[in-house]
Parts: C-alpha cells; sequence; structure tokens
C-alpha cells in the first residue's frame, strides 16, 4: 500500500546572510516565498552570542526576523523580497533566489533551514535530541547508556523541555498529518488520558523497523468495582484508511506506549 497523493508546488526561497567582523559571511536564515497569498515564511537562526556577535548587535541580529516578517505583512512578500534584492548589502545579505518544492510552507523553510544555516548546538535550548526508535525506547526505560545520535534545531515557536525528542517516522499510516520520511518531535509518556492522542507504540514482540508505530490510541471503559474503571477496549487506528487499525487485549502487556506524538518538524 502506498500513501495518499500530495499535492506539491514550487516556491521561489533565498539564503540570508551576515557578516560580523573576523568571520566572514555566513547562513542565518532563510526566506520562502508564498505567491499564492503574497506572504513569507522566515526562520533565522538564534545563537547570535555564540556565533561571536557583540552583545548589542546580537539584540539587533534578534530583532532581524521580526523586522522583515512585519515588513512583509505590510509590503506583501513579493515587494519585499524585490526590495532586499536590490537594496540589501554590507552586514546583512541574501542569497540569489531559487526554486523549492513544496507540500506544506512550515516543514518546507525547515528543511530548507537545516540545508543551508549551520547552527551551534544548544541542548535542549535551541536543540532536541535526535534518536532511532529503538534507541527512543531505550530511553524510555532510562537506561542512561543511551545517548543522541544527533542534535535537531527545533522551531521557535516550539517550547523546548526535556523530555522532548526528534525520530524519523517511515510509512505511510498516519497520513496526510504524518508523511512518510517525517521527522516528528515527542513526548515521553503520556500523562493524563491518552484518548484521541497520537502514540508512539511498541510491540514488544516484534523485531526491527516493524516494531514501533505511530497511531491514534481510542478507548473504551466501564465501571469496575469500588468506583473505579476498567477498559474493555483499547484500539489503535491509522489515519489512512488503507492501512489497518487493530484492538488490544486490555490486559495483554506486549504494546507498551513510548511517548507522545507533538508535531512534524520536516
Amino acid at each position: 500500500m502506498t500513501g495518499p497523493l500530495v499535492a506539491t508546488w514550487s516556491a521561489r526561497y533565498a539564503v540570508v546572510r551576515v557578516e560580523l567582523p573576523g568571520r566572514g559571511a555566513e547562513n542565518v536564515g532563510v526566506l520562502v516565498e508564498d505567491a499564492s497569498t503574497d506572504m513569507l515564511h522566515i526562520r533565522f537562526r538564534r545563537d547570535w552570542l555564540e556565533m561571536g556577535a557583540e552583545e548589542e548587535d546580537a539584540e539587533v541580529l534578534e530583532l532581524l526576523a521580526e523586522d522583515l516578517a512585519a515588513k512583509a505583512r505590510e509590503m506583501g512578500a513579493r515587494e519585499l523580497l524585490a526590495w532586499l534584492e536590490t537594496n540589501v548589502s554590507g552586514t546583512v545579505q541574501i542569497s540569489e533566489f531559487d526554486t523549492a518544492l513544496v507540500d506544506d510552507y512550515g516543514r518546507t523553510v525547515n528543511r530548507l533551514y537545516r540545508r543551508h544555516v549551520p547552527s551551534n548546538v544548544l541542548e535542549f535550548r535551541t536543540h532536541l535530541p535526535k534518536y532511532t526508535l529503538r534507541v527512543a525506547a531505550g530511553k524510555f526505560l532510562e537506561n542512561e547508556d543511551i545517548t543522541a545520535e544527533g542534535w535537531v534545531e527545533a522551531p521557535e515557536d516550539l517550547r523546548v523541555t526535556p523530555d522532548l525528542f526528534v525520530a524519523l517516522i517511515q510509512g505511510h499510516s498516519m497520513e496526510p498529518l504524518i508523511p512518510d520520511g517525517s521527522l516528528c518531535v515527542f513526548r515521553y509518556g503520556v500523562t493524563g488520558s491518552r484518548q484521541g492522542r497520537l502514540v508512539l507504540v511498541e510491540d514488544t514482540t516484534s523485531g526491527g523497523a516493524n516494531r514501533y508505530t505511530v497511531k491514534r490510541y481510542l478507548s473504551e471503559k466501564a465501571p469496575a468495582e469500588e468506583g473505579s474503571w476498567r477498559h474493555t477496549r483499547i484500539r489503535l487506528e491509522s489515519l489512512n484508511p488503507e492501512y489497518p487499525s487493530w484492538d488490544l487485549d486490555p490486559d495483554d502487556e506486549k504494546y507498551r506506549i513510548v511517548g507522545e506524538f507533538q508535531r512534524v518538524l520536516e
């Protein structure tokens, strides 16, 4: 089985560079134009002090993305990009425009940012650890020997906490929400009710890549003794109707909830 067809289109993008004394020009951000709405999608690095900027310069550079976003809303993306192309020089520079394939602007700007912009890893400040699913499950078991295979910079609007991690999800069962090959953010464990949430599940009796899956968690309960409740049905549901969903035995310990899905990064 394959996933549903996803519409894609081309969009212009440019890379923003900043020249700091003694360092030369470095890539610091990405601008992606949505021509259909005349909007500009922006992402900039956040480690200005770590890359050698003076404190006063860092404060100015921190406002750069906000200033460009405000100007894009005022002027429109097309007019702003044309103005930048002909007027920006000196400390702040803009590359020649290129084209990228887009299926979602948020994921595209994140993908282009990771491709073109290096950044200092600020662990659990701007970056989250990336694990294989096997390692993520081990981490969930509090195995102190497990280390991240890399660090991924989180979007600015994501509150970074130590219980978040990034993993690569392969398969079509949760499309279109989670495309095949997506880097996704998860939170260890699920606090409160799991009802309706998307969870990362481990099948402890299986092996390899098939050991892990992301599914929507649905359950039904009935009253039990002394005012408590018991599960009468637990269902793991695929979002893609071409892929199976299945019921779990509420008393079966073969499945373990590793974490809760938060968002797709790219």
